[in-house]
């Protein structure tokens, strides 16, 4: 498909607001429910657990630091350590539900992202799932998951470094992590399609960097999903199909 010319803050908008689009996509073709389904459930159960790595994770970093004293200033340590650990524990919950949420479900991903493709181009497809080609795919996407998950999780540790940095260390790590965590999460779920049609990651970059402003768009929308409690449930297989409709409307021929 050609490339429309969208410009500046409407390509923005393009892909900040393309999760709502795909919302309506997946009402207007209910035969990709069954595509969502269990996605959805691996979602729930990921984050039910990584949540309750969180809360032992909490507690355990408190209760080693926080013994019970009857000084009025280690009071207010107390509560400025509760506050760190929570920040901690909820950021160590996100990666940890967007790493493994989406390590487990991509083979289901890549189904649900060439049905899509397969409804956007008007090559409706109404076979059924095959367990057989789903086995014979399954190991190339987990193969790309892994290494896409292990570049973004080294990239995170090497950030957190600069948080020992003084003063200039952590506004740094705060701008750098976002900036990554939002390439990552554009790269994520356009991968399933550039990987269907064998392209490379040099391909997926100039896709990405052609399409500046509406990556940012639609990267910002997925991660502020990510991190509203139990929407983020729903969030990775519409992430998918949005992404799928970008790379349809934009044309990865172009990259």
């Amino acid at each position: 498909m050609k490339t429309i010319p969208f410009t500046g803050v409407r390509r923005f908008s393009t892909g900040f607001f393309s999760l709502w689009q795909a919302f309506r996509f997946l009402l207007a073709n209910p035969s990709l429910l069954k595509y969502v389904a269990i996605p959805f459930v691996i979602n729930v159960l990921v984050f039910s657990a990584t949540l309750y790595w969180g809360v032992d994770l909490f507690n355990g970093m408190v209760g080693e630091y926080l013994g019970p004293q009857d000084v009025w200033y280690w009071q207010i340590i107390a509560v400025i350590v509760k506050v760190i650990a929570g920040l901690v524990t909820a950021v160590v919950v996100f990666f940890a539900f967007t790493v493994v949420g989406n390590l487990i479900a991509s083979p289901f991903n890549d189904v649900l992202s060439e049905r899509t493709e397969l409804l956007l181009t008007g090559q409706r497809n109404d076979e059924p799932f095959s367990l057989k080609i789903f086995m014979a795919d399954m190991w190339r996407v987990l193969g790309d998951e892994l290494r896409k998950m292990a570049i973004f999780v080294l990239l995170m540790i090497f950030l957190v470094l600069f948080n020992f940095v003084p003063v200039a260390g952590p506004p740094v790590y705060g701008f750098f992590s976002v900036v990554l965590t939002l390439f990552f999460l554009v790269v994520e779920y356009t991968g399933y399609v550039f990987s269907r049609k064998h392209l490379g990651f040099s391909d997926q970059r100039r896709f990405i960097l052609g399409n500046f402003m509406a990556s940012v768009g639609f990267g910002l929308a997925v991660m502020c999903m990510l991190m509203i409690p139990f929407v983020q449930f729903i969030t990775i297989p519409i992430a998918v199909i949005a992404a799928t409709r970008l790379c349809c409307l934009h044309g990865t021929e172009s990259a």
